[in-house]
């Protein structure tokens, strides 16, 4: 059996194409760098990241945007007459007054790794754009139009535009096509497709949280008119039907489904496979259930939007149609017929020993390699400390996607401060606004180096003075933090001797989705980060980082 999510942690708007025997998945990245993971797998079980779409982090440069924006929705797709991938995105600018200012580029490579084109803009019309190679040549972009004039149903429709590669630009002004094919509202992510006679638009609708769906229309022409699967919805984790057309609030979670163990599920694609296999990749959640009177904060989605895996097949009529019935998202499925095609397991531990960073490590608008210095001392990874953690701009913060809710991470530092704006440690982090960092710094009280916890809550800073330990300069640190659910405990040591617990007892779940009153549509990362907020050059040194995921 294929166990959902297939990629779990922060994994979203998963976008799912073939060239031939090979199989891939792009998602969002939001702020982070590198940006646009690309997966790979050739039996729809075994997936591993291979890749990335943006890797100039001067184009786009994400510097300053808030958490949340940035990459949204890449369509990854393969034009088998060209032998060329694709790749359209958008880098979300503002939300400010719900105006949604997005830029949409398209990118192409011959090879998925890269190198991938210089950039082409497309549109600002809208988010969430694909494209669609039709079998004449002419090519297709569609969009969510978002709508901002007052007395309009929000958030808009969706519209198509037609793309010309030999000028690299759109042929006049994108057309509006549909509104969609249930009273869910909030419809997004549409993704245009040729199957048979016929054209197919699957579209989100719902809002990307709790009542949020996978819907489709059909027509025989591009430009419609296009009619709705008379199913309703071809996929959810919430299969009531309400009107909420009037309700553009995305996240809805009074539609939580406490029969599913998925939530969430929607914003999908398909592809099928030469032997009649369909698959569907569509977004998921599994959020803790707090006692949290707020319904806005009860359910936390710490790992955030995750991607998981369905079957499907075409009925006679034409439809598209999950295996085993109905249109609820399955926690397992059935192994696809393909030849099982194994993958290496992301390794627990890296000791910096390579000459760059393995594939995995990211950094919150910029380049890590900006920070970070593998060659000067061999086997461990140098960082150069920057701005706070709460920066949009500079900070240095190496981290790898949270996986799981139980588990640990560990490292061995040398560091030495040496005034109190200097720190290095390990760190979970949802945003800028939200994460929590077991540092070494430089104590006036002490008048020497300590440890501490320091905890950012919705903004709000808490230094729990209470766990301030003295620690000796000229010894390495051994930090780790355990997590238990919704516990997190950090604790430390010197080698050779026992860990010692450090701080309270913090919460998990502030590190989610719901929680955050700053970001959302992202998830928890963990990883290692350095500060100097004095002249931007001290450097933490880390012999290895270790990340078990208990719930693997």
């Amino acid at each position: 059996m294929i166990r959902n999510p297939i990629l779990p942690g922060f994994n979203p708007d998963p976008c799912i194409c073939r060239k031939g025997d090979d199989l891939y998945i792009a998602v969002s990245s939001f702020e982070w760098f590198p940006s646009i993971p690309i997966y790979h797998s050739r039996d729809m079980k075994h997936w591993e990241l291979c890749a990335h779409a943006l890797t100039n982090a001067e184009d786009p440069d994400l510097k300053g945007l808030p958490s949340a924006k940035g990459i949204w929705a890449p369509c990854l797709t393969y034009c088998e007459a060209e032998d060329l991938f694709y790749v359209v995105y958008g880098v979300m600018n503002s939300m400010n007054a719900r105006y949604f200012d997005i830029d949409n580029y398209v990118i192409t490579a011959k090879d998925v790794r890269g190198p991938w084109s210089e950039p082409v803009y497309l549109h600002s019309s809208g988010f969430d754009a694909s494209m669609l190679h039709d079998t004449d040549g002419r090519k297709y972009v569609v969009a969510l139009e978002w709508e901002t004039r007052d007395g309009y149903e929000k958030p808009g429709p969706i519209s198509v535009v037609e793309y010309d590669p030999a000028v690299r630009k759109v042929v006049g002004l994108p057309r509006r096509i549909w509104r969609g094919a249930t009273d869910r509202g909030c419809i997004e992510a549409p993704h245009l497709t040729r199957h048979g006679d016929y054209y197919y638009l699957m579209c989100a609708e719902g809002g990307t949280g709790y009542y949020h769906c996978a819907t489709m229309a059909r027509s025989k022409s591009v430009w419609g008119p296009y009619e709705a699967d008379p199913q309703g919805p071809v996929l959810t984790s919430q299969p009531a039907e309400a009107n909420e057309r009037a309700d553009w609030d995305h996240l809805k979670p009074h539609y939580f489904n406490p029969d599913s163990y998925l939530q969430k599920s929607g914003h999908a694609s398909y592809v099928d496979l030469p032997g009649g296999e369909t698959w569907l990749a569509h977004l998921t959640a599994r959020p803790f259930i707090t006692d949290d009177p707020d319904p806005r904060t009860r359910y936390r989605c710490t790992l955030g939007r995750e991607t998981a895996l369905q079957r499907g097949h075409w009925t006679e009529d034409g439809w598209l149609r999950l295996e085993g019935g109905g249109n609820m998202a399955k926690a397992e499925v059935p192994e696809s017929s393909l030849p099982e095609a194994p993958v290496p397991a992301v390794p627990a531990r890296d000791d910096f020993d390579d000459a760059k960073l393995r594939i995995g490590w990211y950094a919150p608008r910029i380049d890590p390699a900006s920070f970070t210095d593998l060659t000067a001392r061999p086997g461990w990874l140098r960082m150069r400390g920057q701005e706070s953690g709460t920066s949009l701009h500079k900070a240095s913060i190496l981290a790898r996607k949270l996986t799981g809710v139980h588990g640990c991470a560990e490292t061995r530092m040398d560091f030495t401060p040496l005034c109190p704006q200097h720190s290095a440690g390990l760190i979970l982090y949802y945003d800028n606004m939200n994460f929590l960092y077991l540092r070494k710094y430089y104590s006036e009280t002490l008048g020497q180096s300590a440890l501490s916890v320091l905890e950012l809550c919705n903004g709000e800073k808490r230094e729990h003075p209470e766990a301030r330990t003295p620690v000796e300069d000229g010894r390495d640190l051994f930090l780790r933090v355990m997590l238990d659910g919704r516990d997190v405990r950090f604790s430390w040591t010197y080698e050779g001797e026992a860990y010692r617990e450090i701080g309270p007892v913090l919460d998990l779940s502030h590190l989610s989705d719901e929680y955050s009153d700053y970001g959302e549509f992202t998830g928890t990362m963990i990883g290692l980060a350095c500060g100097d907020r004095m002249l931007h050059e001290r450097t933490a040194d880390f012999d290895f980082f270790t990340y078990v995921d208990e719930d693997a």
